[in-house]
């Protein structure tokens, strides 16, 4: 359980204490950009990695435990959290990296819904993980991502409003929320299905069907009930 607890704290601090602070800039200006980001990005591999490893072999202790009818609900928000994340990836998006140069673009498609939409997935399936397996080490785990991706969200709009200024971010950001739709409810954009595509629709779709059906023999456990 040590080797996860400080795999969950290296994860979580090169993302919240370098990538989303003002030291992520003064390396990037002494090493350069490129470096950095491949130094970075080898870190989060190995990072995650060192998680998936360490959850793998951490003893199990049970917390809530969870009952049989959860796992319906659980393959029901699955559903939500792949349309985002996937759905996400797929869209042009002036918070990812390096599409700063959108931010004039009016936000379409899943962007109307939460200019976050892969890391407001990314929460959503750890939330959903956490709550089915009722263990030490999913909490662990999975609790570590849910952090990242919602702390990430936070520090990515102050990141863009630095590097942009507010006179270029705010405009977007008032259209758009990191909560999903409240955006939308608040009047400050509408719902216009028809922008994210048919071809994102069916890719996300298809992440989620193969996510059920080889959950079993990839993970190991079946998310449908017994």
């Amino acid at each position: 359980m040590l080797s996860l607890v400080l795999a969950a704290l290296f994860f979580a601090g090169i993302h919240l204490g370098i990538a989303g602070t003002a030291l992520r800039g003064k390396l990037v200006a002494a090493v350069g950009l490129k470096p950095y980001m491949a130094g970075f990005s080898i870190a989060s591999a190995g990072g995650i990695l060192w998680l998936a490893r360490a959850y793998d072999a951490a003893p199990y202790i049970a917390t809530w435990g969870v009952p049989e009818w959860w796992k319906p609900a659980a393959i029901l928000l699955m559903l939500p959290a792949s349309l985002l994340v996937v759905i996400g990836l797929m869209t042009p998006n002036p918070t990812s990296l390096g599409q700063e140069g959108r931010l004039a673009d009016p936000p379409k498609g899943i962007l109307r819904v939460t200019r976050h939409p892969f890391l407001t997935g990314v929460v959503l399936w750890a939330a959903v993980h956490i709550a089915a397996n009722g263990d030490g080490a999913s909490l662990i785990f999975f609790g570590c991502f849910a952090v990242v991706a919602a702390a990430g969200t936070v520090s990515i709009d102050a990141k863009r409003r630095r590097q942009m200024g507010a006179a270029a971010w705010e405009p977007f950001a008032e259209r758009t929320s990191i909560v999903p739709f409240a955006a939308i409810l608040a009047g400050r954009n509408g719902l216009r299905w028809r922008e994210i595509g048919p071809w994102r629709w069916a890719a996300a779709l298809l992440a989620y069907a193969l996510m059920l059906g080889g959950h079993a023999h990839v993970i190991g456990v079946s998310p449908f009930p017994s």
